[in-house]
């Protein structure tokens, strides 16, 4: 049983699939996701990545919603009895999972069904609330890390969880198409004679596209005020975020459906909301300013309970600041367009920046990623 709730899990969750079918042909597979799953052959009882949230705020309006899915799904283990469940990110909703199934287990003894949990994808215990890496602790079996820093911190912090850490699942993804030396934007050292290219990644949710649109928009406009010749492209996931954008003014420039890589192939500077995207713009070695914009009530909890120092994954994984990073207030159009300008006009600083990059990217694992995961999770039957 498989459980992704978002786009980049439902990737990840095919991915897998496809490896441990390679490895185990006559397992079969079920449980919650989406379109790539399907695909993969994963019998779905739904498709759980349209309910894809962020924040305090959209948890709660959903609450009730996630509540019925949950149960569902909970039902659905407890009648079909797989031998294993794997979560695939989306923390908040399956460590509860994981944690339900084993206190079903406890519960009902002589059901003789005690199945294997394993998460693939950390929560970022790490960045706020370790304790859960307690209740990660006691209720999973593995969990399958795709960061290098995590298996000495959840050995420093809960020694009795199995952590393996199984490298970046992007860098088999664009290793057999790499299209970082493709183009004659992002890998040329000087932009100073021909057209800037920017690429605007609002996100991939509603609430995102609605918080950090309108200030990347006014940024840009204060970019092209400074260097007319600039181009611009938009980047989202979905027809329907298209629209939404479109609603939000964003008029004037290209949008595009998918296919990033080859839009951060063509980019000399990135304007992305913090999260998952970094890590691609990361790859190919695009200098970014990030941002972050989220309700206030969801602000306000977190900047009491999040003790990293920054969002944005490269910087996390530099230990200092690679990219320029703006939460909340101080993601003005003004910050953000000056941060952009000094990236863009500023040789040197771009040069120690996809410096910089490179290392991260080299940390992050050789190609392989859903294979080792799948050697991993099959190790637990040995």
């Amino acid at each position: 049983m498989l459980i992704a709730g978002e786009a980049s899990g439902d990737l990840l969750a095919a991915e897998l699939v496809s490896a441990l079918r390679g490895q185990l042909p006559d397992a079969k597979f079920f449980g919650a996701g989406g379109a790539k799953m399907s695909a993969a052959g994963v019998e779905l009882a739904f498709d759980l990545t349209q309910h894809s949230v962020i924040g305090i705020t959209d948890v709660l309006k959903k609450y009730f919603e996630f509540r019925r899915l949950f149960n569902q799904l909970l039902a659905l283990a407890i009648e079909r009895k797989p031998e294993i469940i794997i979560g695939i990110d989306f923390g908040g909703f399956n460590l509860r999972f994981g944690q339900a199934i084993k206190k079903y287990v406890r519960e009902n003894p002589f059901s003789k069904w005690n199945p294997k949990i394993v998460q693939f994808v950390s929560p970022q215990v790490w960045a706020s609330r370790p304790g859960r890496a307690d209740k990660l602790a006691r209720d999973y079996d593995l969990l399958l890390s795709i960061f290098p820093f995590e298996k000495d911190w959840y050995a420093r912090r809960a020694p009795k969880l199995r952590v393996e850490f199984v490298g970046h699942p992007m860098i088999g993804r664009f290793a057999n198409d790499d299209l970082r030396f493709t183009s004659g934007s992002a890998g040329g050292a000087s932009i100073a004679n021909r057209q800037p290219q920017i690429l605007l990644l609002p996100g991939s949710r509603t609430s995102e596209i609605k918080k950090h649109l309108p200030v990347m928009l006014a940024a840009l406009k204060l970019i092209q005020e400074k260097l007319p010749a600039a181009k611009a492209k938009m980047v989202l996931p979905n027809p329907a975020l298209v629209t939404l954008a479109k609603s939000l003014g964003a008029t004037n420039l290209e949008i595009q459906i998918g296919e990033l890589p080859w839009a951060l192939a063509e980019s000399d500077v990135a304007l992305a909301s913090t999260g998952t995207v970094t890590m691609e713009c990361a790859f190919f070695g695009v200098p970014t300013v990030t941002l972050y914009k989220t309700s206030w009530l969801t602000y306000q909890i977190a900047r009491r309970i999040v003790t990293v120092k920054s969002l944005t994954m490269p910087n996390l994984l530099a230990g200092e600041e690679v990219y320029p990073e703006f939460i909340q207030s101080a993601a003005t159009p003004e910050n953000l367009s000056q941060a952009a300008l000094k990236l863009l006009q500023d040789e040197v600083q771009r040069a120690k920046i996809k410096a910089q990059l490179a290392q991260i990217v080299a940390s992050l694992g050789a190609p392989g990623a859903a294979g080792r995961a799948a050697t991993a999770v099959l190790s637990l039957f040995a």
